[in-house]
């Protein structure tokens, strides 16, 4: 029998991906001991589980986190592979204590100590910050007759190439980047339906995802000081060249509203309108990955956690990162990420001193 008492690390991350890698780089400035644990095997977070073809909305100098600029410059919109190497790379850089795979199943706390139940063990500490993201927990909104369609169905998060749809009809839902671009490139091998809720917008060509960020930003400051800010309404789709490319052969020009149920062969309508699918992709977003803070008792019933930033506001010593602009904003951005991670950083050091 060991009388061996268990490690307490002050700060322990749950997460691997880029908002978990931007807390560490902040933490390793400190004489914190802390840990990362990441479900992965390995480096780069959700972007190893992407589609393909995947690029960034930004161009490589403006898609960086804290430390290290991706190499690109200011032109080149890199791709899933290139930002899956820059991560990677960072982490190996920065050498910072992952551990991996270590998925965390509970968190716990009793009196000052978080105790987190791992498929490791268990691990402890006197703060967490959770950076699990969105990537592990896809929404797809409840339609009838699922059980009954013949077809196939899944997410965007598990759509990886168009090959596999060669010469089928396939529905795509969902107006957003990911619904334009994945319909991109499955209109090229298949034929396709667009299911949007709203009529989609597309940006201006010039516009990317670093003018996005500049304009938020601009409405973000004005708003700490006061004053009212309203970007100009540039619509939701970026005009990646994927998606010029498809709308020069006239991809997006038709679309349909949300369907009512499913049928044996495909998708309906309440007017009695039917369309035959052998596939529907559904690219209608996430929800916070939060499961494993459910013995804490703070989740609201709209799966998120009540925050000041990213600082918890019903338990001490909990902080999330990279969720959304409700945990710190453009926080689930790679160039946004940064100034959320470094002010988490200032408020663990105020906490642990």
């Amino acid at each position: 029998m060991t009388n061996e008492r268990p490690t307490i690390y002050d700060v322990i991350i749950i997460g691997g991906g880029q908002s978990a890698l931007s807390v560490a780089y902040y933490l390793r400035r400190t004489t914190l001991k802390y840990i990362l644990l990441d479900a992965a095997t390995l480096p780069a977070g959700s972007w190893q589980h992407a589609w393909k073809s995947l690029s960034l909305f930004s161009p490589a100098q403006w898609s960086s986190l804290p430390g290290v600029i991706m190499p690109g410059g200011q032109h080149h919109y890199p791709s899933r592979a290139e930002t899956i190497a820059y991560l990677t790379a960072y982490e190996s850089r920065y050498k910072f204590p992952v551990e991996r795979p270590v998925t965390v199943t509970a968190v716990n706390k009793r009196e000052d100590t978080f105790i987190l139940t791992t498929t490791a063990g268990y691990y402890y500490a006197k703060a967490v910050v959770s950076a699990t993201g969105t990537f592990s927990n896809p929404f797809i909104p409840h339609i009838p007759g699922t059980g009954i369609f013949n077809g196939t169905l899944l997410h965007s998060s598990q759509y990886r190439e168009p090959e596999i749809f060669a010469g089928k009809r396939v529905a795509i839902v969902g107006e957003g980047n990911s619904g334009a671009q994945i319909l991109a490139e499955v209109s090229k091998v298949a034929a396709t339906l667009w299911i949007t809720l709203q009529p989609p917008r597309f940006l201006p060509d010039d516009i990317d995802g670093k003018y996005l960020f500049d304009a938020a930003t601009r409405q973000y400051e004005a708003k700490q000081q006061g004053s009212d800010y309203q970007p100009p309404s540039l619509g939701h789709i970026v005009m990646v060249p994927s998606v010029k490319e498809a709308k020069e052969r006239g991809v997006y020009a038709h679309f349909l509203p949300a369907f009512d149920h499913f049928y044996k062969d495909g998708i309906a309508w309440a007017n009695g309108q039917q369309e035959a699918a052998d596939a529907v992709i559904f690219c209608t977003g996430f929800r916070p990955a939060l499961s494993h803070l459910a013995p804490l008792g703070i989740i609201q019933p709209d799966g998120r956690i009540k925050t000041n930033n990213t600082k918890a506001t019903g338990i001490n010593g909990l902080w999330l990162t990279g969720y959304g602009s409700w945990t710190g904003f453009a926080s689930a951005t790679l160039i946004g990420v940064g100034r959320t991670a470094r002010q988490t950083v200032e408020e663990l050091s105020s906490f642990l001193q």
